[in-house]
């Protein structure tokens, strides 16, 4: 059933909504519709039955000799009159029933007077028979269809009542009224259904901007929480509006501003830390080399530069969560060369395949930081390293390979822990920190993007840097 569902609140809003407000409207206008039908039934009938006793009362008030005459006068479709017995007796539908016993109530109100009634409700259909009794009333046979001159009203199939009544004046003369109207309620009211289209797309409307209207807010404050990732000094959130809206924007921005301060402040902390370690290495250093002890001064010489590459890896890790560079446009070309050219300058042996088509913006000397870490590693632990460029409009790849042994699939993640190591390849004697690959990983996702490894079929590893062009303009690729 899950399966079925919306994703979106949206939605499922829209559903929930749209579905209990059309099924509602269904109702009501199904209640509506048997009310209506009551209604129009019993006016209609009231209407015949005042009708029928207004012609019993005239004919019990006309003499005998005159009766006939009213009688001829009288008699025209849809109501025919008959003096004397009829030929036969005229028996209610079994579905009408309730039909009769309802019109001969509102016949004995309308008479008020004492007459023997037997009311019977037959049903006709245009096409299919006009029901029994109609041909006897009618001066037609059992079985023709349509009421002389119903031939020209266009209704094919229409549904015809007959209201059949038989009752003797006070005179012992009986009466036989057949009264014929068309079943209005089976009909459907043009009106009535052009009012309940346009009320469900004014429903529908409503709906939707109900929905985006609440649903606005939850979007805005889920894309202000995935741009707090990238830049954690990005403006506030609005926090007006409604109170539950104010109320999470208020509680994202203090939240917002609590890690803006706890970073800043871990930054400084850790960046004085190893700014203040330097001194003391650098005295170190000089009185190592007042040993006379020469194997004694190698050790302590190997320690103090271990010690004083770890100071510097922790300043760079520091200077890489820090976001005052300003964003411009990087030459990415360019950068890569550079890169390229040092590597190269203390024997590293690096290749470029591909180029990118356009400038990126962002922080260029974050952007070599990361680069460079990429290739150092490439160099160190794989003999060399191989920088492939995909530029395309959605996305800018820069992929480092080496053709190191690789790492197992456990420790693909685990690298990029802070000062984490694989001792089978990475250890001390490599000088190796174990920050690269985390200072190369919060540049890139900085800039919105990701830095991941891969082994590769042919062997050696892959390190992949994707940065997201997103709105930028890209006239070289267009």
């Amino acid at each position: 059933m899950k399966r079925f569902l919306p994703r979106t609140l949206f939605a499922r809003m829209v559903l929930v909504l749209l579905g209990g407000l059309i099924a509602a409207q269904f109702l009501s206008f199904a209640v509506h519709w048997r009310e209506r039908g009551e209604f129009m039934m019993r006016t209609a009938g009231l209407h015949s039955a005042e009708r029928v006793a207004d012609i019993i009362k005239l004919l019990d008030a006309t003499p005998a000799a005159e009766r006939l005459r009213i009688v001829g006068v009288l008699n025209s479709p849809p109501f025919r009159i008959r003096l004397g017995a009829a030929e036969e007796t005229v028996e209610s539908d079994a579905e009408l029933t309730g039909e009769a016993a309802q019109y001969e109530a509102l016949l004995k109100e309308a008479l008020g007077g004492d007459y023997p009634l037997k009311v019977s409700v037959t049903a006709a259909r245009r096409r299919g028979g006009p029901g029994p009794g109609y041909g006897m009333m009618y001066g037609g046979r059992a079985g023709e269809g349509g009421m002389p001159g119903a031939g020209n009203n266009g209704m094919r199939g229409f549904t015809m009542l007959s209201f059949v009544v038989q009752t003797q004046l006070r005179d012992a003369t009986a009466v036989t009224l057949d009264a014929r109207r068309p079943q209005d309620s089976a009909d459907w009211p043009l009106r009535m259904l052009i009012s309940l289209v346009v009320l469900l797309a004014v429903v529908f409307a409503v709906t939707l901007v109900a929905a985006r209207w609440v649903t606005r807010p939850l979007k805005t404050l889920a894309a202000a929480a995935e741009d707090l990732g990238n830049d954690l000094n990005r403006p506030p959130l609005d926090e007006g509006g409604p109170l539950e809206v104010s109320r999470a924007a208020r509680a994202f921005n203090a939240m917002q501003a609590k890690l803006a301060a706890l970073i800043s402040d871990r930054t400084r902390i850790f960046s004085a830390m190893s700014h203040d370690l330097k001194t003391p290495i650098t005295r170190l250093r000089l009185r190592t080399e007042m040993l006379d002890d020469a194997a004694l001064r190698d050790k302590f010489a190997q320690d103090l530069k271990e010690m004083e590459e770890m100071v510097g890896a922790a300043l760079d890790f520091m200077r890489g969560l820090d976001s005052s560079e300003p964003a411009q446009p990087v030459d990415i070309a360019a950068l890569i060369e550079s890169i390229v050219r040092d590597a190269r300058e203390v024997g590293g042996d690096v290749r470029i395949e591909g180029a990118a088509r356009a400038s990126f913006t962002g922080h260029p000397q974050s952007l070599k930081r990361c680069l460079t870490n990429l290739v150092d590693n490439a160099v160190k632990y794989g003999t060399g390293a191989t920088i492939a460029v995909e530029d395309g409009v959605q996305a800018l790849s820069i992929c480092v390979r080496d053709a190191g042994p690789g790492l197992a699939e456990a420790e693909l993640e685990r690298v990029f822990e802070p000062f984490y190591r694989v001792e089978a390849s990475r250890n001390r004697a490599t000088g190796g920190s174990g920050l690269g690959l985390t200072i190369a990983r919060n540049i890139a996702r900085a800039h919105g993007g990701d830095v991941v490894l891969r082994n590769r079929a042919s062997g050696g590893l892959a390190a992949e840097l994707t940065l997201p062009r997103r709105n930028q303009v890209l006239a070289e690729l267009s």
